[in-house]
């Protein structure tokens, strides 16, 4: 779905590039996050894929072909949503998802049928002007959804929002993988990123550090031990034990059988742990 080669992007008057030399593949029915902290080249990076930006370094194909010789009609093929929603204040949440599926030729689920998956039915009619940050994004991911395309950029999709409705967007960006969609996902928020994502891309300085699963990165930086905390009378203590042949390790299974087990913790690492070994800088 998406290939990009080499590419490196500079802004005018700036002495450094804010994307260096980057590749990386995404490939149909997969959520690719894409994550650093602001500044990193996140959003750059987006703009050239999507085409705000031009006169770029490098290869950057969507769906096979080079992204600079593409026509005004690749916008039928891929959806946007981004951080800042960029809504028609003055219309109503029913107007504004009117006006932008007018713009395309091909339709997905009805303008009422989205509000509903998204809890603002009963404020479709309402101007938007009116509408909290958490409504406003809500109504930005659907209205990226009006002509189903098969490729969707989410800028902080779930940014906002209250632990529900981030999680009604969560559950809603993994139904779009099921039905094949293609997701190039940018955050800095790596819980989000690893409970949606199918690979990610550390991006910091313009710079890819790292394109791997989640899983394969906690597995590879973590700790192989595990953390026992049990009751020794009233006190609380720990003992860490290594991962390799616990189930013959003759202490641990002793303090199972004979203590009050309080908690059991592996030595799993974060992605945002990770991204800060590797890049030496925080996502804030």
């Amino acid at each position: 779905m998406i290939n990009v080669s080499h590419l490196s992007f500079e802004y005018p008057k700036q002495k450094t590039k804010a994307i260096d030399d980057i590749s990386f593949d995404i490939d149909k029915g997969e959520i690719f996050g894409f994550l650093g902290p602001s500044g990193a080249g996140k959003t750059t990076t987006q703009r050239l894929l999507i085409g705000l930006l031009r006169g770029y370094d490098g290869s950057v194909k969507i769906l096979g072909k080079e992204r600079r010789v593409w026509q005004q009609n690749i916008f039928e093929h891929m959806g946007v949503a981004f951080d800042f929603p960029n809504l028609y204040l003055k219309l109503s949440a029913r107007e504004n998802l009117n006006l932008i599926s007018s713009y395309y030729e091909q339709k997905g689920q009805s303008v009422d049928e989205l509000l509903e998956r998204v809890g603002l039915l009963k404020d479709a009619d309402k101007k938007v002007e009116g509408y909290s940050k958490g409504m406003k994004m809500r109504l930005n991911f659907i209205r990226s959804l009006l002509h189903n395309p098969d490729l969707l950029f989410l800028d902080e999709p779930t940014s906002g929002l209250d632990p529900v409705n981030a999680q009604l967007i969560k559950n809603m960006i993994i139904e779009l993988k099921d039905q094949g969609k293609t997701i190039f996902l940018t955050t800095h928020n790596m819980t989000v990123a690893d409970q949606l994502c199918d690979r990610v891309a550390f991006i910091n300085e313009g710079q890819l550090s790292v394109v791997e699963r989640p899983e394969t990165l906690k597995r590879t930086h973590g700790k192989p031990i595990v953390t026992l905390t049990y009751l020794e009378g009233i006190r609380e203590k720990n003992k860490e034990f290594l991962m390799h042949g616990l189930g013959e390790n003759a202490d641990f299974l002793t303090l199972l059988k004979e203590k009050t087990i309080t908690s059991i913790h592996s030595g799993e690492t974060t992605l945002e742990d990770i991204f800060i070994k590797l890049t030496g800088r925080s996502l804030k």
